[in-house]
């Protein structure tokens, strides 16, 4: 009687590369990064250069820094939709604050409205339950109109961006950003905490499965608290960074920038329902829309086809892209 010994099947090689794909949030991401490279060298060779990535890194870390404000709340099944006007009104607080303050008093100022967000909305969204895209969005547009009033009230007094934000903003040390002196640090509090800390496996838990991370003992409205707080400062940061870069005073001065960073944080792996992603991603993220952003603009394509096709091309990497990942 002889034995018949089975040895199991391999796998067809697309399921193979899947699965490493889903496995490996990040490569096909740096996969798709290295063909928009190669695709913007075809257009217009010789424009990859040292210079080139200094300036694209310069305009890619206030969004990726405005991102992360995305992916830690999407991280719970939420939103935040006041980051970009949280942005701008610390930007415009501070440039007005910079004449008659000292650089650190200016900041703290400036950082009060953020936190004041952020705790509205941690309290609406952990205690009261209201959904996150409407609490938010609700906040967002009462900062709004306080700026415009803020606005009328110091419009007279002048403003000024302070030297130390311009060089943060705009300068350069051998050839790279200095604006990664800031950004770098940030950067790697988010992924840590997210990866190695209890506060980011509780956004995890609450995103994947909210009744048994109530049920394991987790205080809810404490955590989205926290975590809305701490969004609305990363928000603030942000548009201190950004008032450096641009050097000018607006009252919407970030929030174009608030559509792209929903984008950066979905591109880069974290799911709007919650429970999935990483700020790894939406760094990277980030730097394909600016890549993008330059494709589209040395095809000189008008501002509302560039537009369509800009949406257009969001939609179907986050589709091809979820679809790769979706099983992991």
């Amino acid at each position: 009687m002889s034995a018949v010994v089975s040895t199991p099947a391999t796998a067809p090689l697309g399921q193979r590369a899947k699965r490493f794909m889903s496995d490996y949030p990040t490569v096909p991401l740096l996969v798709l990064l290295a063909l928009l490279l190669v695709a913007l060298h075809i257009l217009q060779p010789g424009i990859i250069n040292q210079r080139w990535a200094a300036q694209t890194m310069q305009f890619a870390i206030p969004l990726a820094l405005l991102a992360g404000c995305q992916t830690i709340t999407m991280l719970t099944g939420g939103i935040d939709m006041s980051a970009g006007t949280v942005a701008s009104v610390t930007a415009y607080v501070l440039g007005s604050q910079a004449l008659h303050h000292d650089p650190a008093v200016a900041v703290l100022i400036a950082m009060v409205p953020a936190l004041l967000v952020g705790i509205v909305n941690g309290i609406g969204v952990g205690v009261f339950r209201v959904h996150p895209l409407i609490m938010t969005l609700g906040t967002g547009l009462i900062a709004f109109g306080c700026l415009q009033v803020y606005q009328r009230t110091v419009i007279a007094t002048g403003f000024q961006v302070p030297d130390w934000l311009r060089w943060l903003g705009t300068g350069q040390t051998w050839g790279l950003p200095n604006s990664l002196v800031a950004f770098v640090p940030i950067a790697a509090i988010i992924i840590f905490t997210l990866r190695s800390t209890g506060f980011g496996r509780l956004l995890y838990a609450l995103g994947d499965n909210e009744r048994a991370a109530r049920l394991a003992g987790v205080r809810y409205w404490q955590v989205i608290l926290a975590l809305y707080v701490i969004s609305s400062l990363l928000a603030g940061l942000t548009g201190l960074l950004f008032l450096g870069l641009i050097k000018t005073a607006s009252l919407t001065l970030v929030d174009p920038q608030l559509l792209p960073s929903v984008a950066a944080a979905v591109i880069g792996g974290t799911s709007i329902f919650g429970g999935r992603g990483g700020y790894v991603g939406t760094i990277i993220g980030a730097v394909i829309l600016r890549v993008i952003t330059t494709m589209l603009t040395l095809m000189q394509i008008p501002e509302g086809a560039r537009m369509i096709i800009f949406g257009a091309i969001i939609l179907a990497v986050t589709a091809i892209y979820l679809k790769i990942i979706e099983d992991r």
